[in-house]
């Protein structure tokens, strides 16, 4: 078979494509309507790219339904924020030292896929939304502690090929992606095809929205798919969610991807992905549609995908996005069977309903993002209480107090419908006297600068900077950890009163311990309630039924008497939101063809005394020996829906931690210690993170009988109990390899490289888990610790594993094998335990067999470049 013989020109444009369609008849007559859309987007890159010789094998499994074979994915396009995305490159940049010191080239060490970089997970909100001129000085403080990683970044743009910088102040990578840079269908060097790519975020999804497949990757993986490897993968399980109903009136976006999330984790549907269809769809808007893609981890999938409808070219159309891409996008969707009309026969092996007519207004909370909570039954759930706010005051907060009340996340400020809707409580509440409470810093950062223009245009924006909403950034912040700080009376008083402090946001993470060291506990919201928790300053506080406040004559004002109808929203929408807006946002941010010369050398001078940018280890020393497997000690035995939270905390760093105490010593005053993530381009800050998160529950460690929540290990075999980073310490200095042992769902959250090469830097050679989130199983594999899995009716409970043990492990590791894990006690008995190898392709044997993905591509490098 000769792929070539499927390229056909695209009737009406001057442009090729290839015909899938015909290709997979050819094997299978009708086969091609019953695929899922992802398949049929599977299909056209491997008829696209795949050798000949092998095309028709990569075709039969998706037909057929099998998962036997590994097929490569070639994403177009590599999108990254500032985190993740720089230390990728301080990757990329050791990896050319590592190619030099070897005799290599070090400037043929480049991207060939176009990258993405955008500037938005540095800025904390140190000044709040009742500052006038909060956006000014939260931007002088980001420029001034990030100088190292800005000066890296600029190196970059010289030193890279493929590398486009969005700078920092623009908005977040995940709206610009929605708004600006998906074309949803590319056209490249003469051929149409369908836009996809991968994201070191993993929010990423946030663009199937647009029928674009977009996967959140660690920044290894992305780092691999940047080099111009193919993305090795089986045929994902592919669920269809039939949206059925109608979302009653006053009900947002946010309540029915609440409401939804907590529906899919039930249905277990991890490392799925998942198509949404029916009648449903049909009048959600594509922000509304990406508001629900957004979460697509939270629900621990691994793509959130919608057809391509009038939908999709009315979004494309209100963005500014030129005609000819919009008419190319509907040509091609409709030629190729991938609008929504052609997907009527479209067969899925499981389909879950959801009715959103049955969707009530929602929180989440207070741990959770997918543990729902109606706000109908705050106090039924123990929530709200009869605790009297009546004589609250800023030096006398109340039970429960919200410290934080943040509209920010890609989330929410993507969809209009939700920040009019946060303007016009604000109105509402301005006009009838009421105001924010003392304590509560607000705060408002949108993902893209185009809501301040519709906003201003509406007459809503100096309605909600009243209620000290005004806009503090353009940037991920205190969904992120990055919430800043709170005003010294305020958290004295938390610590004095060891007070139930809380963060109301619109957000998509709430796991304890992300939003702020002092916020107890933080529960997600859409951006209007977030308003409305700002005024009533406490989750004691029965939002649903409580009064408010009162108005002029003395009437009780309830949350009723606050919120706007949907025919006031979609009025304003239609009146203030407008294609020129994101045109004159958009056109000069990417102008991108400017010519920034070339770098003076294609190696990075590294600054020795920065806490930011460091030459990495990982060809170095103990990383680049032979992983025994043997003899291992546990550095913690963890419990069910261990995060990358837990793992890697990304939030400010406080004085009294182990990060605290380095960079002080290194000279840094504490108000510019930053957040975690922006040291993650430093390997000797960012390791000292590692099982940092206060809220962990390491079961070695125990006070009368009950597990100590802590950064905690016990030090074997003395016995000794001791921080985290002195136990990891002393186990480095041993030369003690270690093993963690955890329960379901091991690695939730963001894709977080540093949470496994935090764990491998620290002697990690093994975790053996109950089950893995998809994207931190890839970035283990990618640093070179083998992940195996517990088989069923086998945990660390059922084995009364304590941690005295050490642990050896037995056997080849190939895809799906089952290795035997030796356990000995520390009284001398031995186990063996049969656990299954998570190495789930050749590529990841191969990769995790040359200890990494970096050590991976530099001996391939060399190779072929002797």
């Amino acid at each position: 078979m000769n792929n070539k013989n499927f390229r056909k020109s695209l009737p009406g444009f001057q442009v090729d494509f290839y015909d899938t369609q015909e290709a997979v008849e050819q094997l299978s007559p009708g086969a091609y309507a019953k695929l899922p859309y992802t398949s049929k987007v599977l299909a056209e890159q491997l008829v696209r790219r795949a050798e000949p010789a092998s095309l028709n094998d990569y075709l039969d499994q998706l037909i057929s339904r099998k998962r036997t074979l590994d097929f490569p994915w070639y994403p177009a396009r590599v999108v990254c924020h500032d985190i993740l995305g720089q230390t990728a490159l301080v990757d990329l940049a050791g990896l050319r030292d590592a190619i030099a010191d070897k005799g290599g080239d070090p400037a043929q060490v480049n991207p060939v896929v176009p990258t993405q970089l955008i500037v938005d997970h540095s800025l904390a909100v140190e000044h709040a939304g009742f500052d006038p001129e909060a956006f000014e000085k939260n931007r002088a403080i980001e420029d001034r502690r990030n100088e190292d990683r800005f000066h890296f970044i600029e190196w970059t743009k010289t030193a890279f090929e493929n590398v486009d910088v969005i700078p920092a102040g623009n908005g977040i990578m995940h709206q610009i992606n929605l708004e600006k840079m998906s074309p949803v269908i590319q056209n490249r060097d003469g051929i149409a095809f369908p836009d996809t790519c991968v994201g070191t975020d993993s929010h990423t999804p946030h663009v199937d929205a647009l029928g674009v497949i977009a996967i959140g990757v660690g920044g290894l993986e992305a780092e691999s798919v940047m080099l111009g490897r193919a993305s090795m993968m089986r045929l994902p399980d592919i669920v269809g969610v039939k949206l059925v109903g109608e979302r009653k009136p006053g009900i947002t976006a946010t309540d029915m991807v609440l409401a939804i999330t907590e529906f899919l984790r039930e249905q277990r549907v991890v490392s799925s992905y998942l198509e949404f269809f029916g009648e449903g769809t049909n009048n959600l808007t594509i922000g509304d549609r990406a508001t629900i893609a957004n979460m697509t981890p939270e629900y621990g999938a691994s793509a959130g995908m919608f057809y391509i409808d009038q939908q999709t070219i009315d979004y494309l159309k209100l963005t500014g996005r030129e005609p000819e891409q919009v008419q190319l996008v509907e040509a091609y969707a409709k030629q190729t069977g991938l609008w929504a009309d052609a997907m009527v026969e479209a067969e899925y092996e499981r389909v879950l309903e959801f009715d959103l007519s049955t969707v009530e207004r929602n929180l989440a909370g207070p741990s959770n993002p997918h543990r729902r909570l109606p706000t109908a039954e705050l106090a039924e759930r123990g929530i709200a209480n009869d605790t009297d706010l009546s004589e609250a005051t800023r030096d006398n907060m109340p039970d429960g107090a919200v410290i934080i009340a943040a509209i920010t996340s890609c989330t929410n400020t993507s969809n209009p419908r939700n920040v009019i809707a946060a303007g016009l409580v604000a109105k509402k509440a301005n006009q009838l006297g009421l105001a924010r409470k003392p304590w509560v810093k607000t705060s408002f950062a949108p993902g893209s600068k185009v809501a301040k223009l519709y906003l201003e245009h509406a007459d809503l924006l100096g309605e909600l900077e009243q209620l000290g909403f005004g806009i503090v950034a353009y940037a991920c912040t205190t969904c992120n950890g990055m919430s800043g700080a709170l005003e010294p009376d305020i958290q004295q008083q938390i610590i004095d009163r060891d007070l139930y402090s809380t963060a109301v946001l619109s957000g998509n993470r709430n796991f304890d311990g992300r939003i702020h060291p002092y916020a107890k506990q933080a529960f997600l919201a859409s951006p209007p309630l977030v308003v409305a928790y700002a005024i009533a300053g406490s989750v004691r506080f029965d939002i649903e039924k409580d009064v408010l406040g009162h108005d002029s004559q003395g009437n009780p004002i309830r949350l009723m008497d606050l919120w706007p109808s949907d025919a006031e929203i979609d009025a304003i929408i239609d009146q203030a939101v407008k294609p020129e807006q994101f045109k004159q946002v958009y056109q000069p941010m990417f102008d991108l063809k400017v010519d920034y010369g070339q770098a003076t050398s294609p190696l990075y001078d590294w600054r020795e005394m920065s806490t930011y940018i460091r030459r990495p280890p990982y060809w170095e020393g103990a990383l680049a020996g032979v992983r025994t497997l043997k003899g291992m000690r546990p550095l913690a035995i963890l419990g069910d829906n261990i995060t990358t939270d837990h793992l890697s905390p990304s939030n400010a760093i406080l004085a009294s931690s182990a990060a605290g105490e380095y960079l002080a010593k290194m000279g840094l005053p504490e108000e510019d210690f930053n957040s975690y993530a922006t040291h993650r381009g430093d390997h000797l800050t960012a390791q000292r993170a590692t099982f940092a998160n206060p809220k962990l529950f390491n079961e070695m460690v125990r006070e009368n009988g009950e597990v100590k929540q802590g950064s905690l290990a016990r030090i074997e075999p003395e016995g000794k109990v001791t921080r985290m980073w002195e136990a990891i310490e002393t186990y480095m200095e041993r030369g003690q390899n270690l093993i963690i042992v955890a329960g379901a769902d091991y690695g939730q959250g963001s894709s977080r490289d540093w949470a496994a090469k935090g764990v491998r830097l620290a002697g990690v050679e093994v975790i053996l888990a109950e089950g893995f989130e998809r994207i931190h199983r890839t970035n283990l594999v990618g640093m070179g610790v083998l992940p195996l899995q517990f088989q069923a009716g086998t945990n660390r409970k059922t084995l009364a594993l304590d941690g005295r043990e050490t642990y050896d492990v037995v056997g080849e590791p190939t895809p799906g094998a089952t290795l035997k894990v030796i356990i000995t006690r520390d009284n001398g008995e031995v186990v063996e335990v049969p656990a299954t190898c998570r190495l789930d392709t050749a590529e990841e044997v191969a990769i995790y067999s040359a200890g990494g993905v970096l050590q991976r591509f530099a001996q391939d490098f060399l190779a072929q470049h002797q």
